[in-house]
Order: structure tokens, then sequence, then C-alpha cells
């Protein structure tokens, strides 16, 4: 991911399967689900994303 401080640009692949967080300013990835199936859960608090829940299944 490609980022421009100065223009407050970011660029990103979009053939990357992601989900992103912006912060104050900030980008960052939320970290992928391991493996089968599952969801992910992102708080937010005044306006911004505080805290981030991952959680999986896996068919056996």
């Amino acid at each position: 991911m490609k980022v421009n401080q100065e223009k407050m640009t970011a660029e990103i692949n979009l053939m990357e399967n992601n989900t992103y967080i912006v912060k104050e300013g900030r980008i960052e990835v939320v970290d992928a689900l391991p493996q089968g199936f599952g969801k992910q859960i992102i708080s937010w608090q005044n306006g911004k994303p505080v805290h981030t829940d991952i959680s999986y299944s896996k068919k056996l």
C-alpha cells in the first residue's frame, strides 16, 4: 500500500481482500481471519474506531 503523507492519500490494491481502518490520518489493515468462517467487529467510541474483535470457526 502506497501512502502519501503530504497529500494524506493512500493507494490500495483492489485485487486484495482486506478491511481497512482510517483513524487520525493513518490507515491500517485489520487482521484477516486465519482460516474458515468468521467475522470482524469494529467498536466505535466518540466517532472513532477503538477496538477490533476477530472470531472464526472451522468446519470439520
